[in-house]
Formats: C-alpha cells, sequence, structure tokens
C-alpha cells in the first residue's frame, strides 16, 4: 500500500475519535493563557499516543517530538492553537461550551483535535518517516502579545530547531473536503490604538466656554482617514477602524470632558506599518492640540504580517492535489485578518493555509467569532490526513 493510502485509512479509522477529542475541547472552552485543563488533555492523549512532551512553556504550552527513523537529521513543525473566545454560545448541541461567555468561536478546538489526530497518525507510520516532526500545541492566539510570540521567546524554534513550519485555521466559506492556500503576503498585521480625547466640561448651552472632546474626536477619526486615502499607496491595503467611542458621562446637554476611542491598523507592509503609527499618533495629538485639547494615545503592537513562504506554499499545494485531488485545493484570496503565526513566518519558512469546514445544506455557514459558529466534523478527516501527509512530503522532498 502507498504510504499517500496508508495515511487515508489511518485518518479514517482514527476519525471517530478525533471528533470525540473536538467535542470534548469545544465543550470546555478556556481563555488565553487560562488553557490549564486544556493542556493536561493535550497531555493527556499524548501519553496514551506514547508521545514524549514538554508542559509549561508560555504558561501553558505543549511541545512534543515524533521521532522518525531517517538518517536525514530534517526537522519540521506543526502548530495548533487552544485558545477561545470571550462569546457566549447559541448552538443547541450536545457539546455546547458548559462555560457561559465562553466558546471555541474560532476553531481551536478543531485545530488541537486535529493536531492530536495527526500526531496519532505520524506515532503510527514513524518508521517511514525521514525525519523528526515537532508538534507545537500554542497557548493565546486570540490575545495580544499572542502565545506564539512567547513561545519563541522560550525557545521553541530552538533545541532543536525546525527547518519550517506549518499551521491549518478552519474556514467556512470552503466547503468541508476542500483545502484553501496563498502564497506570500496572505494575512495583515494588527495593532490596536487607544486614544483618549481630553477638552474642558460644561453646559452644552455654552459650547464657547468650553473645549468639546467629542468635535475634537470627530475630526480625529475623520483626519486619520484620510491616512488610507491619501498618505498610504493605494497599492498596499490598508485598513484604519474606530470600533469603538464612549464620552465620559454626558447627557444631552452636557459637554464631557473626555472621550474614549478604540481602533485597529492593519496593513499588508510592515515598513508602512511603522510609518503609519507614527503618523496617526501626530495627526491625532496636532487635531487635538490645534483645538485646545489634548490627546494621550496608546499603541498595542500586534501580529506582523503573514507571509507564506512561496516555495514551501506551492509545494504544499501540490502535495495537497496529490493527497486530496486536485478539485479540492483552491486558491485563497488575501484577508486583512491576521494571525499570531505570522511570528513562526518571521524566523523561518512557514505555510499557513485554510481547512474548509461549511457545510450549507447542514447549515453549517456561521463565521468565526460567531456565537453559532460550528463544523461540519467531517473535515476532522481530512485535516487530520492532509497535515500527516504534509509533515512527511516536507521530511522527504526538502522544499526549502
Amino acid at each position: 500500500m502507498k504510504l499517500s493510502q496508508h495515511i487515508r485509512q489511518l485518518a479514517r479509522e482514527r476519525h471517530e475519535h478525533v471528533v470525540y477529542l473536538r467535542r470534548h475541547l469545544h465543550r470546555y472552552p478556556e481563555l488565553s493563557f487560562q488553557e490549564e485543563n486544556t493542556a493536561r488533555f493535550v497531555a493527556q492523549e499524548l501519553d496514551r499516543l506514547g508521545i514524549p512532551y514538554q508542559t509549561g512553556i508560555a504558561g501553558t504550552g505543549v511541545v512534543a517530538m515524533i521521532e522518525g527513523q531517517g538518517q536525514s537529521g530534517r526537522i519540521i513543525a506543526l502548530r495548533a492553537d487552544m485558545d477561545a473566545l470571550p462569546i457566549d454560545e447559541a448552538n443547541d448541541i450536545p457539546y455546547k461550551s458548559v462555560h457561559p461567555g465562553i466558546m471555541h468561536a474560532c476553531g481551536h478546538d478543531v485545530h488541537t483535535a486535529s493536531l492530536l489526530g495527526t500526531a496519532a497518525i505520524l506515532q503510527a507510520i514513524r518508521h517511514e518517516l525521514p525525519g523528526t516532526v515537532k508538534l507545537i500545541f500554542q497557548p493565546g492566539e486570540e490575545s495580544v502579545p499572542g502565545g506564539a510570540s512567547l513561545m519563541i521567546a522560550e525557545g521553541v524554534l530552538e533545541h532543536p530547531a525546525p527547518a519550517l513550519i506549518f499551521g491549518q485555521h478552519v474556514h467556512t466559506p470552503l466547503e468541508a473536503g476542500k483545502v484553501g492556500f496563498y502564497s506570500g503576503k496572505y494575512m495583515a498585521s494588527s495593532d490596536e490604538l487607544y486614544l483618549t480625547i481630553y477638552g474642558k466640561g460644561g453646559h452644552g448651552a455654552l459650547p464657547n466656554e468650553c473645549t468639546d472632546p467629542i468635535a475634537i474626536s470627530a475630526q480625529v477619526i475623520s483626519a486619520l482617514q484620510q491616512l488610507i486615502s491619501r498618505m498610504n499607496n493605494p497599492l498596499t491595503p490598508s485598513v484604519l477602524t474606530f470600533g469603538k467611542i464612549n464620552s465620559r458621562g454626558g447627557a444631552t446637554n452636557i459637554i464631557v470632558e473626555a472621550v474614549d476611542l478604540e481602533g485597529t491598523f492593519r496593513t499588508m507592509d510592515e515598513e508602512w506599518r511603522a510609518q503609519a503609527l507614527e503618523h496617526i499618533a501626530k495627526i491625532a495629538k496636532g487635531i487635538a492640540e490645534g483645538m485646545g485639547g489634548r490627546c494621550e494615545l496608546k499603541i498595542a503592537r500586534g501580529y506582523p504580517t503573514l507571509y507564506n513562504h512561496e516555495a514551501l506554499t506551492n509545494a504544499a499545494r501540490e502535495n495537497a492535489g496529490e493527497y486530496l485531488g486536485p478539485q479540492h485545493v483552491v486558491t485563497l484570496p488575501q484577508r486583512m485578518s491576521s494571525e499570531d503565526f505570522a511570528f513562526y513566518a518571521q524566523k523561518i519558512p512557514a505555510c499557513f493555509y485554510r481547512l474548509g469546514t461549511g457545510n450549507p445544506a447542514k447549515g453549517i455557514r456561521y463565521p468565526v467569532h460567531t456565537n453559532r459558529f460550528d463544523i461540519d466534523e467531517s473535515a476532522l478527516e481530512t485535516a487530520t490526513g492532509l497535515m500527516a501527509w504534509l509533515a512527511f512530503c516536507s521530511l522527504e522532498k526538502n522544499p526549502v
């Protein structure tokens, strides 16, 4: 039997167990950097599989090693994130979250269960692996500074150092059974903006005696949009969004003392990213001062642009077509959302691809980060088998 056929068979045989793993994780979600029980559950499964591991990396991270029998000494890494989101689940399903206000609404339960399923397959064929596979179960993808950056700081890409890394992410718009790839700059950087505009409060009927921070805020928001329309290269994707504005107190006839603004800036170019953040600070502070107020600004640096290594991603696309059939492999569009997997991609060749999980006929159409998100669990068989196959091909064919 060809190895690809053997992997397909193992993925089918383990599918029911991977569904159990995913449902357990979905039922007991934990927020970023609080994944203690999730990490214990992962460790228990690795114990069952006889795979050695380390725990407590970046708090709750787990790293495991599957050593093959090949002589190449080549090492690759596979990553899954483990954290959930602060969302109250609305699904009526047997495995609904038991923790009010916490839900696996971004599919990290799928990623973790899938990597455990992939681990089981690779452990079963370890005598045929021409190298070593490092498994990274990562905390805190959903919260800045991102678990990836912390795990890297604690040496996850060292001792031993992998030559490349794969990650996968659920994607409802893509039908279960399909996967998608994009070479090059795939996902945007993301930075969080926190502004407070201070003025001078007073009676709404006497604006001449006040400095209105709401009026200043309106000018700041409007002016900052020209950062995108007039200062940015139109060929560079960029987004500036203010999602929250709150005055401190107030009523219809009150001019308040201060207004808080919260927003996000995203782009596909790291040089422009640095320049834009400087412009944001200068423009906001300059307008506030020019109108008699004051602006305090905090920028929480988030995740960098996610760059999919061309040679690695192109090879992965071809290998996926060989495993699934080319009709099940699509080219993705760029996305302005962000992912802390980008930190790995800054260090070593990386490929971050999408796993189709949608099924409109079954009503599985809700996007990630919503309270009705769910998956077609047949996708778990695709997830486990394909990642195992990509791992083997990357060890054998040396794409980078």
